[in-house]
């Protein structure tokens, strides 16, 4: 069964889990896949943006490859400090439980995030700007999963 802890606050200020639905066991072979995919993401990203002309021409690929990325290194990284990960479709709470192992990177995650809708799903492109700060969260995020 799949479950989900969330990050409470205990007597005394400690963080502790409430366990709920929604997050899966994290174990190193997870990391691992995890990472392995986060990788592969950010290195397509890196590649779209090589082989573009103008970024302006693939903001929206980009963009998308680096959310992806930045979600699987999130995951990574909530496998190695806390042998859980998110997987359900709220991804407040996988910032959330991101937040609890690394609030820095929770704070790129979230980042990513905002962006993802605009990216994939929307008419107006993402711009230029946009493109390059999800470039930065997701390089954050990766660098934060290789270490962790």
């Amino acid at each position: 069964m799949r479950q989900r802890c969330v990050a409470a606050q205990g007597a005394g200020g400690r963080q502790g889990f409430r366990v709920s639905a929604r997050t899966a066991e994290g174990n190193d072979a997870v990391r691992r896949g995890r990472l392995a995919k986060a990788e592969q993401f950010a290195s397509t990203a890196e590649a779209v943006l090589e082989l573009a002309d103008e970024l302006d021409d693939i903001t929206d690929a980009y963009t998308s490859l680096c959310v992806l990325a930045g979600i699987a290194a999130a995951d990574a990284i909530c496998c190695s400090r806390l042998g859980r990960y998110s997987r359900g479709e709220d991804h407040q709470a996988a910032v959330s439980l991101l937040k609890t192992a690394d609030a820095d990177a929770a704070r790129h995650l979230s980042r990513l995030l905002r962006f993802k809708t605009a990216a994939g799903y929307s008419h107006v492109p993402v711009s230029a700007e946009h493109a390059r700060a999800a470039g930065r969260a997701m390089q954050s995020l990766l660098t934060a999963a290789t270490t962790a």
